[in-house]
């Protein structure tokens, strides 16, 4: 694992948006897996202004995104599947079809999970998996538990992460309860991981995660152990590294 301290969140966004371009430029037909919340909006900018300005393109990207809330579906503007929309795929060219969520109002749950891993075997893999931090450790909707689950499934969120999301939300008891998520074995499983964090409330964790013991009482420590992770945050976030 490299550990790489940008100046602040522009500048941190702006180096893992060199990552992902440098990628894309080496292999355009590569497949990214994609990261939702708020530290990663920096770095999507990045990548839509790039693109306006013609220096890249992702027209034979494929994209995988890490999760779902269970419940909520792409016409939901609390999904995933509409921030991506947002934020990424409505502002560059990849083709739709080639861009995926977990189906959050899927009728059967169980089989949705074993039909995202399958679509992610049937691509080769991620050749990238973009991660946010959550303050508990969490990557994906992967909670604090007993073990690394290991393929997509459903999680209960935790009453933290509910009310770290419900910023999003006109108020907590609307954010739903569970949520679809890639497991820590197919993260790990990617040939590159790339994690952005940013913010002093981040500190605490970032040393946690990426420092201390490996637990899956900590998911994130785990990526201490995967053979190419770079993490990349800003020099709030870094405050208890050093």
């Amino acid at each position: 694992m490299r550990i790489v301290i940008a100046d602040d969140y522009k500048a941190m966004s702006r180096m893992a948006a060199d990552e992902i371009e440098e990628l894309v430029a080496s292999d355009p037909s590569c497949v990214l897996g994609l990261a939702t919340g708020s530290t990663p909006l920096g770095l999507y900018a990045e990548l839509a202004s790039d693109f306006e300005a013609g220096k890249t393109s992702f027209k034979d990207v494929t994209t995988f995104n890490l999760d779902e809330y269970c419940g909520l579906g792409a016409d939901n503007p609390q999904g995933y599947r509409y921030f991506m929309n947002e934020n990424l795929f409505d502002k560059v060219d990849v083709a739709g079809p080639s861009t995926h969520v977990p189906e959050g109002r899927s009728g059967d749950l169980d089989a949705e999970c074993a039909r995202y891993d399958k679509m992610i075997d049937e691509a080769g893999g991620i050749d990238l998996q973009l991660l946010g931090l959550g303050h508990n450790g969490h990557i994906g909707f992967n909670e604090p538990c007993d073990e690394f689950p290991k393929g997509t499934h459903v999680v209960d969120l935790t009453e933290s992460t509910i009310n770290a999301n419900s910023r999003l939300f006109d108020s907590a008891d609307e954010v739903p309860r569970q949520a679809i998520t890639m497991g820590i074995g197919t993260i790990m499983a990617a040939r590159r991981v790339l994690v952005v964090a940013s913010g002093a409330d981040k500190a605490s964790i970032v040393k946690k995660a990426f420092l201390g013991p490996v637990t899956p009482e900590v998911p994130a420590s785990i990526l201490q152990f995967h053979p190419n992770a770079l993490v990349i945050v800003d020099e709030e976030a870094a405050a208890e590294l050093v």
